[in-house]
Parts: structure tokens; C-alpha cells; sequence
């Protein structure tokens, strides 16, 4: 329950804020701007993956991206920078910071060592469903280990893809007139989070935890 209470804490912080804007129409302001929507993808492109790099939960980016962009977009948008900042966290641990990771980290370095390199892929699409444990910190730990990279963001990416929709649905749930999103956002993230749990009941020993 302690595990929930921070998923569940920024989802309803993040549900709250869509509600906010839904009501009020200084929610617009937040909207791309006509004739410039190339410049704000780029610019919250880059936001989104310096946030995700510096672990901000990437929750927080589907949001903003969904309610900018809209779900299609805004998902795909998020996507990529979450993506950016999985792959930069990964590379600055295993090229510049491994001693850095390993003091902090270093009890969980083994576990994740071992799950990872023995299933790369299905262990990362595992853990990135399940909305419990630090996404910043499962960054920097598959850069101390063996794992590969390629594997490593694949299951990433797709692991990314269920939350990221969600949350853009509930982000695009917050202009004015589309209850539909908001609604059926939160649905899909109560249906996620018990989900979660059953596949944290059938996952392998060494990942419970991470």
C-alpha cells in the first residue's frame, strides 16, 4: 500500500489539475499557439525528455502533452521524450557516472543485473507496466549493468505506451469539452493499476521490488 501511495498520489494530483483546466478557460493559454506548433512540439520535445532525464515521473509529461496536443499526438510526442530521457539516464551511468550510480545504488545493481541480462526485453516491459518503483532510478541502473541497449529501450518504449495513453487522455480530458477523454482516462488507469497487480504476482523472484 506504501508502494501505491505514490502513483495514486500523482494521478490524482494530475486529475485534479485536469479538472482545473476543464472548468477554467485560462487552460487555453497552455495550448500550442497558431502558426508556431512546430517551435512548442520542439520545445516541450525537449522539456519532456530533460524532465524525464531528471526524473520527473513521466505521468507528468503524457499530461502536458495530451492536453496540448491531444491524444494522438500528445502520446506520441510524450513517447519520444520519454524515450530521450530513458536513453540519455542510461548512457551517462554506463559512460560517465557508474561510481556515481553504484554508491547509491549498488544493493539493487545485482538483482537488476541478473533479470536484465537474462531476459533484456521482457523483463524491462515488465517493469516499465507496472506503475510502482522509480523510473529514473531503473534508468541508471541498467547502465551499471550488462544489460544491452537496444533491448533495454525497446521494452521501454513499449512498456511507455499504456500510461502514456492514459495520461494523455486525461491531460487532452482537460480543455473544455471533452469529458469523454477524462473519463474514460481515469477508467483505463484504475483498470491499469489492477492489472499491475496481478502481473507483480507472476513476475520473477529478482524483479520484486525494483
Amino acid at each position: 500500500m506504501i508502494r501505491l501511495a505514490r502513483p495514486a498520489l500523482l494521478a490524482a494530483g494530475l486529475l485534479g489539475a485536469a479538472l482545473v483546466l476543464h472548468l477554467h478557460p485560462f487552460g487555453a493559454l497552455f495550448a500550442p499557439h497558431p502558426g508556431h506548433g512546430w517551435r512548442d512540439a520542439l520545445a516541450l520535445g525537449a522539456l519532456g525528455a530533460l524532465a524525464c532525464a531528471v526524473g520527473v515521473p513521466r505521468q507528468v509529461i503524457g499530461f502536458a502533452a495530451g492536453f496540448a496536443w491531444g491524444v494522438i499526438p500528445g502520446t506520441a510526442l510524450a513517447l519520444a521524450s520519454q524515450l530521450a530521457g530513458c536513453a540519455a539516464d542510461l548512457l551517462w551511468a554506463r559512460l560517465v557516472g557508474r561510481a556515481f550510480v553504484r554508491s547509491r545504488l549498488g544493493h539493487r545493481a545485482a538483482r537488476i543485473d541478473r533479470a536484465l541480462a537474462a531476459r533484456p526485453f521482457t523483463a524491462t516491459l515488465t517493469l516499465r507496466l507496472m506503475p510502482l518503483g522509480s523510473n529514473l532510478a531503473l534508468n541508471l541502473l541498467a547502465g551499471v549493468s550488462s544489460v544491452k541497449v537496444f533491448p533495454f529501450l525497446a521494452g521501454s518504449a513499449l512498456g511507455f505506451v499504456p500510461q502514456t495513453v492514459i495520461f494523455a487522455l486525461i491531460g487532452a480530458g482537460g480543455r473544455v469539452g471533452r469529458d469523454v477523454e477524462l473519463a474514460v482516462g481515469v477508467v483505463l488507469f484504475v483498470i491499469s493499476i489492477v492489472l499491475a497487480f496481478g502481473l507483480r504476482r507472476r513476475i520473477a523472484p529478482e524483479l520484486a521490488g525494483v
